[in-house]
């Protein structure tokens, strides 16, 4: 089952919320002006003892303090201490941040939690604690505002998004992460995770697509390392602070190659609506082929362990797959992210 389907059969807590926040966006705002209604009207719902964990200054450290691991707790004001409208207004400001695509990426990433809950034992109570659909946090730094400075985040196991807006415009929207486990559902399961739902499938099978639709001399100087790294680098740290690109720029792939890898950087871009979406290819685009480097490291087909990066002046993009999945099945959970290379969260890259 590809996400498209997986979204028609999309059913629970959080799929019900989500049909809400659709249903209330108002069309034509631009997103920072949408995140700024949201936000603000999430923040008055909240009690004094919600605030306190919700409503952080801007500079708190908290801010650049992000992670994509099943964490006891962490920063933020949880689904699960939400009432059912706070949950559905949280919902509502987090699609103010998405494009629509983003948004159904991020709502089945919440539940394969319940998918995880199922495969590692909901008979367990540290399984029933650890995997749940509504341990997703929120934060918003600083007073939403059309002028000053403020942030927001939104995140739990295998989603972390983070976002700044300044004189109304969205500044920062870095690090960008999803993930998902299994990144194939590889046995039969309830909907709306039938076998072969997969999340991140295009940011997955057009990686392969262009690894091996290189020539042998191309497809040699891509490849960076026979092995696979355990995950994906700078992870929780505030900035990305990649080496020189690695791997071969896009300039020397054919045609159809270039174009599928221009696609794939697409899909990451696409993850955020339009108007920022098309900023960021903008920008890429500005640069240049010979500024954009595609590097692979690993094995070449799925199941067995395998990573790529693809970075530029303005981005860096990796992929690694190398976990096995919750029933024992190898290379089969994905980690991915987009991270700015000019500095994340607003702020000067180091």
């Amino acid at each position: 089952m590809n996400l498209s389907s997986a979204k028609l059969l999309a059913v629970g807590l959080v799929s019900i919320l989500a049909a809400g926040a659709l249903s209330a966006m108002r069309v034509g705002d631009d997103p920072a002006g949408q995140m700024l209604t949201y936000a603000s009207a999430w923040a008055e719902t909240l009690d004094e003892a919600q605030q306190k964990k919700a409503l952080l200054p801007y500079d708190s450290p908290e801010r650049t303090n992000w992670n994509f691991i099943p964490l006891p707790t962490r920063k933020g004001l949880p689904m699960f201490e939400m009432s059912k409208d706070q949950q559905a207004s949280a919902l509502r400001t987090v699609k103010a941040a998405l494009s629509e695509s983003g948004y159904a990426k991020s709502q089945l990433i919440m539940q394969f939690e319940g998918l995880l809950r199922k495969m590692e034992g909901a008979d367990k109570a540290e399984v029933v604690e650890r995997r749940n659909p509504e341990k997703y946090y929120m934060t918003i730094y600083g007073k939403p505002s059309a002028t000053d400075a403020w942030g927001l985040s939104f995140e739990g196991h295998h989603l972390s998004l983070n976002f700044v807006c300044r004189d109304g415009q969205v500044v920062a929207t870095t690090p960008q992460f999803m993930a998902a486990n299994p990144a194939v559902v590889m046995s039969e399961q309830d909907a709306p995770f039938a076998k072969g739902t997969r999340i991140l499938r295009d940011e997955e099978e057009f990686a392969f697509q262009i690894i091996n639709g290189l020539s042998a001399d191309l497809r040699k100087a891509a490849t960076i390392d026979a092995q696979a790294p355990k995950d994906i680098r700078f992870v929780g740290q505030p900035h990305a602070t990649p080496t020189a690109p690695e791997g071969i720029k896009i300039a020397a792939m054919d045609a159809a190659s270039r174009d599928l890898t221009m696609k794939l950087i697409q899909v990451y871009a696409n993850v955020l609506p339009e108007p920022i979406a098309k900023q960021r290819l903008k920008e890429i685009d500005e640069a240049g082929p010979d500024a954009i480097h595609f590097a692979w490291a690993g094995a070449t087909q799925p199941g067995i362990g395998h990573y790529y990066r693809i970075q530029g002046p303005s981005f860096l993009i990796e992929l690694v797959n190398v976990q096995p999945d919750a029933e024992g099945n190898p290379a089969n959970h994905i980690h991915a992210v987009w991270r700015d290379v000019r500095g994340d969260f607003a702020l000067p890259a180091k």
